[in-house]
This record gives structure tokens, sequence and C-alpha cells, in this order.
């Protein structure tokens, strides 16, 4: 009996991580403990915890004498709506939640169990960093996190949630993962912080606008997520672990679902303005289009002239790519393609099918896109597409002009069905700068070129602005009635179920980076 009285003792002991105190600390800042984290995470009571009595083993300056319950990570597994999820939570009330070399170990194999086991992998940061006093084994250990987030990408999704600091070489781990999460106020990511900024560069910044949530979500698209406080941060991942498959083996859960699949919407009807150059809400579409009208969105608050998102069709997840005219007109620029790009992959990797709905103008013109590198981040969405093996639909909406209707994924970077509103514009570009270099001449030799130019505008728009010449073509395999773009959509996913595509064999591709 005594020896059971000794484990519950130390068990005890390990679950109060720095002590009421340094937990008090934590709370004082919104911030919750580790375990408490955990418990929101995962089911109630599904959580088992791994490597409890792993100690450091540092006896460098005052190290030696140092207690570190769990070295300042809780590790484990359990279920999130019944499926096998593993996580590790950084506990910065043991020495900051600072990362050593058992803390690492604890890390790498939770990490490994993962892959093993196809299960996705949540990671919570709250972490000072490497912990200097263990040197270079501390580097190491981020040397070993690095490469299993790297050989388990594209193999069992990887959710990184920043729940306080996050700095120096600790940031590259959850930059190689496939979702951040951030906490308003509370988190903070940075390569370098405002002192060594102003040290070196002279510039004066906070660390809120250096590197906290907000920036990271809406001017750097380092993060996608962004969360009030740590409860409704967590229930977001949950809810986001519902949209994903295990591993890239299996599919999305379907769940059950009351909306009709063959709902008509009759106000699609009317939804796109008369005018071409008067915007329009692309979520107004989404969302009538989805179950129940509910939208995961990604990245919201980045690039906001596209959208990413999951929604369920009929139970299913599907990912939607889609222009947003009501900002820049939809046109895609640098980040949206990079947005767009990454986006696509993970679908791809994880088996989830793609619907783009187009309305775009075409690339942003300027000086700054072409010397930022337009081409080459705009080929990233073509290359992303044209890899991708899921079941591809996409839907014209309106405007599909020039190259950006070719990176809108259209027939010939594999879509499986085009299909397109009777409002759509197919063309190189629109009917005005197309009318002025086709039928230049005819204008100029016009003995009233303003009348003159107005009639060819207006032959231009009879003759491509409009959707019949592509589909006479077979570059549309359907004009469709707007009301009934649900039911299409849902019985073409349903028919594309059975897709089976191999890319030819390599190493892998190289993609313009």
């Amino acid at each position: 009996m005594d020896k059971l009285d000794e484990l519950r003792r130390q068990k005890s002991e390990i679950a109060l991580g720095g002590g009421a105190e340094r937990a008090e600390a934590q709370h004082a800042q919104n911030k919750l403990t580790a375990r408490e984290r955990l418990d929101i995470l995962f089911d109630k009571d599904s959580f088992v915890e791994i490597d409890v009595f792993v100690a450091h083993r540092c006896h460098n300056f005052d190290m030696a004498g140092k207690r570190a319950p769990g070295d300042g990570v809780v590790s484990g597994y359990g279920t999130v709506d019944g499926r096998l999820v593993y996580a590790y939570a950084q506990d910065f009330t043991v020495l900051g939640g600072s990362l050593g070399e058992y803390h690492a170990e604890k890390i790498v194999k939770v990490q490994n169990m993962a892959l093993k086991m196809g299960a996705p992998i949540v990671g919570l940061n709250d972490s000072g960093g490497a912990r200097i006093q263990e040197g270079v084994n501390a580097l190491s250990g981020f040397g070993k996190i690095f490469y299993n987030n790297t050989i388990s990408s594209g193999v069992i999704p990887q959710i990184s949630v920043i729940m306080g600091p996050c700095a120096g070489g600790a940031v590259y781990s959850p930059a190689l993962t496939d979702f951040v999460f951030m906490v308003d106020k509370t988190s903070r990511m940075f390569i370098t912080g405002p002192q060594v900024i102003k040290t070196v560069t002279g510039e004066d910044i906070s660390a809120e606008e250096l590197g906290g949530a907000m920036t990271h979500n809406s001017v750097s698209g380092v993060a996608h997520f962004i969360g009030e406080g740590d409860r409704e941060t967590l229930l977001a991942v949950r809810e986001l672990i519902g949209y994903l498959p295990s591993n890239n083996l299996e599919t999305a859960p379907t769940v059950p679902v009351n909306d009709d699949p063959n709902r008509l919407i009759p106000e699609f009807d009317a939804i796109i303005p008369d005018n071409p150059s008067k915007g329009y809400n692309i979520y107004d579409i989404i969302g009538k289009i989805a179950d129940d009208g509910k939208i995961y969105d990604v990245a919201a608050r980045y690039a906001k002239n596209i959208v990413t998102c999951f929604i369920r069709l009929n139970g299913a997840t599907v990912g939607v790519v889609a222009n947003q005219p009501k900002v820049a007109a939809g046109c895609l620029n640098i980040n949206a393609s990079d947005k767009a790009a990454r986006f696509i992959r993970r679908c791809d990797a994880f088996n989830i099918p793609l619907l783009t709905l187009v309305d775009v103008p075409g690339f942003l013109p300027g000086v700054k896109q072409e010397t930022g590198g337009i081409i080459r981040h705009g080929a990233k969405m073509l290359y992303a597409y044209c890899e991708a093996t899921v079941p591809k639909v996409t839907v014209i909406l309106r405007k599909a002009y020039g190259g950006a209707y070719i990176a809108m994924c259209n027939k010939e970077l594999g879509a499986d069905l085009v299909l397109a509103w009777p409002s759509a514009q197919i063309a190189v570009m629109g009917a005005e700068g197309a009318a002025n270099i086709v039928f230049k001449n005819e204008i100029n030799e016009a003995e009233d070129p303003i009348s003159k130019r107005q009639e060819m505008i207006a032959e231009y728009e009879r003759m491509f602005n409009n959707p019949y010449r592509a589909a006479e073509m077979g570059y549309a395999e359907d004009i469709i009635e707007p009301r009934a773009t649900r039911l299409r959509l849902t019985g073409a996913f349903k028919m594309l179920e059975s897709k089976r595509q191999s890319l030819p064999a390599k190493k892998h591709g190289n993609i313009p980076l």
C-alpha cells in the first residue's frame, strides 16, 4: 500500500506543474495551464499522459538542483469526437516551458507515435524558447522536431496552437505544420523580439505589433486562425479536426445532415449584379451552397480577395477556393496566390475534394506586384491545381479573364467538371480592353469613334463575354440555372467519389517557391 501511496503522491505532485503560485500567475495573464488546455481539447476523461516521470538531466549552471515536472511539457493521446488524436502541451509554469533535451524527446516520441498510428497531432505552444542552460542539446531537440514535422507533412494533419510566447527557432515547428492557431492578445511569434530589433536596426515596435495574433493572421499570413481566449481557440481546433481525415489514406468523416442535397436556391438567379463593375459578397454564395449554411474559414483575415474555407455538401467535407469580388474586385495577387496554393495542397494531401468558384478579372497589375514576383507566386497556384488529384469542380459565376481564368482551375488545369452560370464571361480580357485592341482600326477610321467603340464593345460581348462559346468548344460541361447550383454540386461530387488518378513516378516535383 505504501508503494501505491508513493505513486499517487508523485503523480499528484507532477500534475501540479510549477505549483499553485505559478498556475495563478498563468491565470492572471488570461492563460490556462497545460493540463487545463488538454482537458478542453480532448473528450472528457479520454486523455492519457505518457512520459509522466521524464525529467531533465542537465547539471550545468544551477540546473542540477532544479525540479522540472515532466521537463516542462505534457504529452499523450486521447480522443476528439471519438477519434484518436495525439498532443503535447508546453507548460509555462515549469521553467517557462523552455525546450531542453528531454522536453524535445517527449515531443518527438508523440510525433513518432502519431505517424505510426496515422492520427492527427496537436501542439500547444507556450514556451520561453530553447533552454539556454542546455546549449546545443536544446538546439538538437528543435532539429529533431522540425525533421518529424517535415516527414509527417501530407501524411497526418499537424495543428499548432500558439498560446503564449513562441520565439527564435521555436517558430519553425508551427510554420512547418498544416494549420496555425493563435490566441488574441496572449500569443506571440517572432524570430527576434522587439528589443533585439531596436538594438540592431533602430526600429521601435511593440511585441503585439511585431508578432501578435492579428499581425500574423492579417499581415504575414503565418497564422490561419485567431481565437479570443484559450477555451474558444481549443474548441475551434476540435471543430477543424472534424473536417479532416486522420491520415492521407482515409477520407474525412461524413456527418449526418438534415439539409436537402437537392435544395434549390432561387435567390442565386439574381445575386450577380447587372453592372459588371459592381461587387458582391462571395460568402453569400458559399453559405447558401453549404450544408446548413456552415462555413469553416481558413486564413479569413489574410489576402481577403480570395476565400479558402471548408464546407460540407451532403455531410462530406469539401474545400472551397473562391474569388471575393468585394475586395480588389477579386483579382489574384501575390498573397492570394500563396494562400490558395497552400490550401489546395492541404486538401489534395488529405483527400478533400475541391470546389472552385470563379469571378476573377485577372492578376492584379502594378509595379510592386511584378517586382515582388507575381509570376513566381501565381505559378504556385497553377502548380497546386495541376498536381492535385482529388475531385475538382469549377463553377464560373461571372468574370473569367486571361491567365487568372486558367489559374482558377479551368479544364486544362485538371478540373473534372466545369459548370457556368448564364452570367459567366469567359475571355482573354474584358470587352472594353479587347475592343480597343481588336477593333482599333475600325474605331480610328470611323466618323464617330466614340459610338463606333461602343458598338465594337457590344460586338465583342456578344461574341465572347458569355459562357456559350466556351460551352460550344467543350471548355464547360454545362451552363446551369444558378438556383440549381447546390443540387448539381452534390451530384457532381457524388459522381467523382470513385475518381482515381496517378501522377508520373518521381521523387518530388519542384514547386516554384
